[in-house]
């Protein structure tokens, strides 16, 4: 397995020029998954003891966080993350907060599964940034009220032990359990300020809800697929292709670098569990000149079977959703989408239901992780 690289105590104080210049990161391997924290599988921030410098809802906005050295309010300086006053001891004799004294937000994640790694990105607090973190999650089905999560009878699960952390720097951690989580408790020890959390993980659907869709898009992520592979990431992850809703803007799907040889650019993706395909969409939204020329798609069944074009190579028009019937349903769970020569797609679209098995692994896995 490979180390994930720690950081620890203060980052040097903001000199001017470029605030990221000195900022400690390191390429941790967790990240190939999606971030089930994502706003735009409709994770939020339910509650925070306190945010009394900077609201906690700043800790899942997915650009990274800005600095404003001269941004200054009423309370203070302006943080682009969540911050929360200093604590204080309880008299004159003892001024400094105890050992269990901390902060607390809590996070409903919007993809509930299982989790891979989380970063806690303390980007520009330099001096202000907490001691140490420790990050729990539970398994609450429905959508529960901040009173609901912090009852009794709440089973919460360590994900992450009280770690030291450093300032100015992404933090990342490694996560082991097997199970499927949909809230997390993210504590600072005594208190401080965090500006992103980033929570790397495989989306695990509720089989009851989709049984009840009947038809759905059986490769999206809220649904539980996932992307395994791709040719290029250069201008933007690939995941961003099964992301809910349309496009908004050419960097909300996937583009790749310009080719200068003979081959071409794909996705490979796992679908929610086998499943019977009928329609296909491929959006090329916002991308105009560089929009795929062509695409083809392709699936198969099981790691090693055949890969079975059900879309043969058709030619795409620019910022245009297509939308096409397949003569006969495609069993599958996995789907290829070929574009030629390069360039990008928005969306991919694969609609259908599961099969028996698809729906009976599903569920069997469902259980096998706590849902």
């Amino acid at each position: 397995m490979t180390a994930i690289p720690s950081f620890t105590g203060d980052a040097s104080p903001y000199g001017g020029g470029d605030p990221y210049a000195d900022y400690r990161t390191a390429d941790f391997p967790f990240t190939q998954y999606a971030n089930l924290a994502d706003r735009r599988l409709g994770a939020g921030v339910i509650a925070a003891n306190d945010e009394f410098f900077a609201q906690r809802e700043n800790l899942l906005v997915p650009e990274r966080a800005e600095f404003d050295p001269e941004h200054f309010g009423h309370k203070g300086k302006i943080m682009d993350g969540w911050e929360t006053r200093r604590r204080r001891g309880a008299s004159a004799e003892h001024p400094w907060p105890t050992a269990e004294d901390h902060d607390w937000a809590l996070i409903r994640l919007g993809g509930p599964g299982v989790i891979r790694g989380i970063v806690v990105d303390t980007a520009h607090f330099r001096g202000n940034y907490p001691q140490s973190v420790s990050i729990e999650g539970a398994s609450v089905a429905g959508s529960p009220s901040p009173e609901e999560l912090l009852a009794d009878d709440v089973k919460w699960t360590t994900l992450v032990p009280r770690t030291p952390v450093g300032g100015h720097a992404a933090n990342g951690f490694a996560v082991a359990a097997e199970q499927r989580f949909t809230h997390l408790r993210v504590n600072q020890h005594p208190d401080g300020g965090i500006a992103r959390l980033r929570v790397y993980g495989e989306v695990v659907p509720d089989p009851e809800w989709l049984a009840v869709l009947g038809a759905f898009d059986v490769v999206a992520l809220e649904n539980g697929g996932q992307v395994e592979d791709a040719s290029d990431r250069f201008y933007s992850p690939a995941t961003n292709t099964i992301q809910p809703g349309r496009s908004r803007k050419m960097d909300d799907g996937w583009e790749t670098r310009r080719r200068r040889d003979q081959g071409h650019d794909w996705i490979r993706y796992r679908l929610v569990a086998q499943s019977q395909i009928r329609a296909i969409e491929i959006d090329t939204a916002y991308l105009k000149g560089n929009s795929a020329g062509w695409a083809s798609v392709s699936v198969r069944d099981g790691e090693d079977g055949d890969w079975t074009e059900i879309l043969p190579r058709t030619r795409l028009q620019p910022d245009t959703n297509h939308r096409f019937v397949l003569p006969t349903p495609a069993v599958g769970t996995h789907a290829r989408v070929d574009i030629f020569p390069d360039g990008g797609i928005s969306r991919l679209r694969l609609f259908g239901s599961l099969t028996q098995e698809g729906a009976t692994r599903l569920e069997s896995r469902h259980q096998e992780l706590g849902g």
